[in-house]
């Protein structure tokens, strides 16, 4: 497995190594001032030397004489190399020729120095022209090279402090990026302990936001707000798994209790028969419980829509209206539609949204009264309402009615109702499924349920 480096060692070795790069950088730059700086001093000191060259041989008679005065200038300067021609041919050396030369081709075609390489000693040369006295007038080229070996030395030594420098540099430089990362990490270290010290019943931690950087802060935020998500997903899911547990305690105890009762004597075909038949519907309630929960779980993971097509809403609103009509007419209970609209969605899953309301608004609607059901389509999409009078549902108990097993009268539903409580939740994940929403109002004796669908033009892919 690859090898994966803590980030405060990336950072020290990212430190390091731009250091060593910069002062690098900083050390090519110094060598080459330096070279520079010889290169031009050489250049200065080679015109001065065929300046004095020149005027030594202003004032000698002839070659002997300048060759005796020139040896004199020389031996003073034991870099220096002079040489002397006349039409191309050498009438003085400061240096045998087998010892040193001059390039002719490259010193001779340009007036500025010249730098090459001889015998592994580099040299930067110069040549120009110049007489003897009046009593000869001889024309002479006069050629001068310095030998830069103390300039190589001096440059190669402080090469080499240099690079003791650099590194002693790198390194201290490493460990200073050390100490700054360490200590400047320790926020999310903090933050790390603080993340190992969470668990299921210690959700309620939170990340130091105030005492960690700017930088860290949007961090810490972003934590403490998904912590927040777990912890209210967390006590929905514990509310849930208690309110499953106590929702399917009742129809497995009744199963069992008339089991039990059954079996424990003889009886007839027909006492058998309505056993049987009781029991029947225990299991439907089961049945109807468990596929309501594999729809929601499915909502949950991003259900997608069976189909999609172009539903006019006031059709699907009749329908169900003929449908609920027998049941309203046992509880005197009138029913009126008014309005149209048109939704792009899945007939069955709306068609179920709308049944529980209704089912809902004909449970709690008191006899000799009038459940409405109203639509509205406008730019913003189509609203459906239902409303139904009735006592009003206290408004802390408005923001969990579309809980899962959630009951505004517990004790009235268990009594008058075999609902599951998962309806109206339900009744949510379709609408979200569709893009669209629900909401709920309940003042001055009147429920309504509020549907909205988003405007689509054309069917979602």
């Amino acid at each position: 497995m690859k090898r994966r480096f803590s980030l405060t060692t990336r950072l020290t070795i990212f430190y390091a190594a731009v250091s060593v790069l910069l002062l690098t950088g900083l050390g090519i730059l110094v060598s080459v001032m330096i070279n520079q700086h010889f290169a031009e001093q050489d250049a200065d000191d080679l015109r001065d030397k065929l300046g004095l060259i020149r005027e030594v041989m202003s004032t000698s008679s002839n070659i002997p004489a300048l060759a005796a005065r020139l040896d004199d200038v020389v031996h003073n300067h034991r870099d220096l190399y002079v040489q002397l021609q006349r039409l191309d041919y050498p009438v003085y050396a400061s240096k045998s020729p087998a010892a040193f030369h001059f390039p002719p081709q490259d010193i001779k075609a340009s007036p500025q120095m010249v730098s090459w390489r001889h015998g592994g000693i580099d040299y930067h040369g110069m040549c120009g022209s110049g007489q003897l006295s009046d009593t000869d007038r001889t024309a002479l080229t006069i050629c001068a090279a310095i030998d830069t070996r103390r300039h190589q030395h001096f440059i190669g030594m402080i090469g080499q402090s240099l690079a003791v420098y650099i590194l002693l540099s790198a390194l201290v430089g490493g460990l200073l990026a050390w100490w700054v990362a360490h200590n400047g990490l320790a926020p999310l270290r903090a933050m790390k302990a603080r993340a190992q010290a969470i668990t299921g019943q210690r959700l309620e931690a939170q990340m130091p936001v105030e005492s960690v950087p700017v930088e860290m802060a949007d961090l810490a935020e972003s934590l403490n707000a998904m912590l927040r998500r777990l912890q209210e997903e967390f006590r929905k899911l514990s509310e849930f798994s208690s309110d499953l547990a106590h929702e399917l305690r009742t129809p497995i105890s009744n199963l069992l209790t008339e089991t039990q009762v059954a079996i424990s004597m003889p009886r007839s075909a027909d006492e058998y028969r309505d056993i049987l038949a009781s029991n029947a519907e225990e299991f439907q309630r089961l049945a109807r419980m468990v596929s309501d929960m594999l729809f929601l779980a499915k909502a949950e993971h991003g259900l997608v829509l069976p189909s999609r097509e172009r539903i006019a809403i006031e059709d699907e609103v009749a329908a169900l209206l003929d449908f609920y009509d027998a049941l309203a007419e046992e509880k005197n209970i009138r029913l009126r539609q008014t309005g149209s609209g048109m939704i792009w969605g899945d007939r069955l899953m709306l068609r179920r949204a709308l049944s529980n309301l209704l089912s809902n608004a004909l449970r709690y609607t008191p006899t000799d009264s009038m459940v409405s059901i109203s639509i509205q389509q406008d730019e913003r999409g189509t609203t459906v309402s239902v409303g139904n009078p009735g006592p009003s549902i206290p408004a802390a108990q408005l923001p969990r009615l579309f809980d899962r097993f959630f009951r505004a009268d517990s004790a009235r539903v268990a009594a008058e109702s075999d609902g599951t409580g998962l309806g109206l939740a339900i009744t949510r994940s379709i609408a979200e499924v569709h893009g669209g929403s629900i909401g709920v109002t309940s003042v001055d004796n009147w429920t309504c349920f509020t549907l909205h669908f988003p405007d689509h033009t054309s069917p979602a892919t």
